[in-house]
């Protein structure tokens, strides 16, 4: 296997070696997995199905998660290179923003407006490099308006900075979001700057990720008899279960996801398919949540029981309906029911396609896939899946 085919697992023997040729034994101690385990992901016949493992074979490694990603530092996927030429217009955007220089609007109140929808649509569909061309340039006008407008736009730039891998810069740009959103007073905009926040920290602050989601949510509660407050209060309790389920903390994560749960069943489904901002909050996005918690819990036959009670469809967001596919695609591969795995992962790709190419863990998979079928040949839709994602099965 070649070209952008190296994996999860041959990252961690890179670093495993580069620390002195630290044993297989060795880093399965340190890290509370089994030596078998490490095996198994390095040779690529095993995936890694948790983020709570990659944060600790990444300490194990002294390395982050991002090391081990390969986020950040590969090149070679088409529309990751593309946007990267826009990253360093939008770092000196935001550097202006935070430092409180601001430009006076160059276009009418109107031109702007249509411009921020635009990039909600691109947004909307996963085409993160089309927003990465518009946002240096929004951002400006953004802030020679104030308030929720660039909460707004500070909040579109997390999410594309953060789905890009420039994760950092996702956390300045959440950071923007929040003091704007502070600043106009506006409830539900601080709700969603917050949870932008907490989408941009690493996958090692799990824990202060859930301890931020936490006050917000008590920061919330004023306004929560505004609807968007609502659904804001549901995803950042959706964003605590997660990170608590990342960090260890279960029980803590039940307990949100009961609230999240309680509050989804009062509002039900955004009847546009989306509600405020995009978020899509209500049973359905409840219930990809859970796929994903479980997944992150070590449950694929959960995952697999939950994915027969969700409709991602009724969602307008495209990366909501990718992750439904790939959280199954995975829980497939997990239980060795690969052809069923493949066709869920070209779902996945259909849905989004940039955030799927550009996603270790759905490349990690293929993978892992392929690997179970090398001594017979592998599937042509596999090949050709596989060929999509930069990765060349011939060797």
């Amino acid at each position: 296997m070649g070209d952008r085919a190296e994996t999860i697992g041959a990252r961690i023997r890179y670093w495993r070696m580069r620390r002195g040729g630290m044993s297989q034994a060795v880093l399965a101690g340190l890290a509370g997995v089994s030596q078998s385990y490490v095996s198994q992901v390095e040779s690529g016949r095993k995936a890694v199905d948790r983020r709570s493992t990659l944060v600790a074979i990444a300490a194990a490694l002294q390395v982050t998660v991002a090391d081990l990603l390969g986020q950040g530092s590969e090149t070679g996927d088409p529309a990751r290179e593309r946007a990267a030429d826009c990253v360093p217009a939008i770092w000196s955007a935001l550097i202006e923003i935070e430092d409180g220089e601001r430009r006076p609007l160059t276009r009418s109140r109107d031109e702007l407006a249509a411009n921020i929808a635009r990039s909600d649509q691109l947004r909307n569909r996963s085409n993160y490099p089309a927003m990465a061309r518009m946002l240096p340039g929004l951002l400006l006008e953004a802030a020679a308006v104030g308030g929720t407008v660039l909460a707004q736009v500070a909040y579109q730039a997390s999410t594309c900075l953060r789905n890009l891998g420039y994760r950092h810069l996702a956390l300045n740009a959440a950071r923007v979001a929040v003091a704007a959103a502070e600043h106009a007073e506006d409830q539900a905009w601080l709700g969603a700057s917050r949870f932008a926040y907490t989408q941009s920290l690493p996958i090692e602050s799990a824990a202060l990720a859930a301890r931020a989601a936490d006050r917000s949510l008590a920061e919330l509660q004023t306004g929560a008899e505004d609807e968007r407050v609502r659904q804001m209060l549901g995803q950042l309790h959706l964003s605590a279960a997660l990170t608590s389920t990342v960090s260890g903390r279960s029980d803590i994560a039940q307990d949100h996801l009961v609230e999240a749960a309680r509050e989804a069943a009062t509002l039900g489904d955004p009847p546009d398919g989306a509600g405020f901002n995009g978020c899509g909050f209500g049973p359905t996005n409840v219930g990809l949540w859970q796929m994903s918690i479980a997944a992150e819990s070590g449950e694929p036959g959960r995952v697999i029981e939950l994915s027969r009670t969700v409709r991602p469809q009724v969602l307008t967001a495209s990366i909501r309906q990718s992750s439904y596919w790939l959280d199954l695609g995975r829980a497939l591969t997990e239980s060795g029911r690969d052809p069923e795995a493949l066709a869920a992962f070209v779902r996945a790709e259909q849905a989004a396609p940039v955030p799927f190419a550009l996603n270790p863990l759905a490349q990690d998979a293929v993978v892992t896939m392929a690997q179970r079928v090398k001594r017979r040949a592998v599937p042509h839709e596999l090949r050709l899946l596989a060929s999509r994602l930069g990765i060349n099965l011939a060797s």
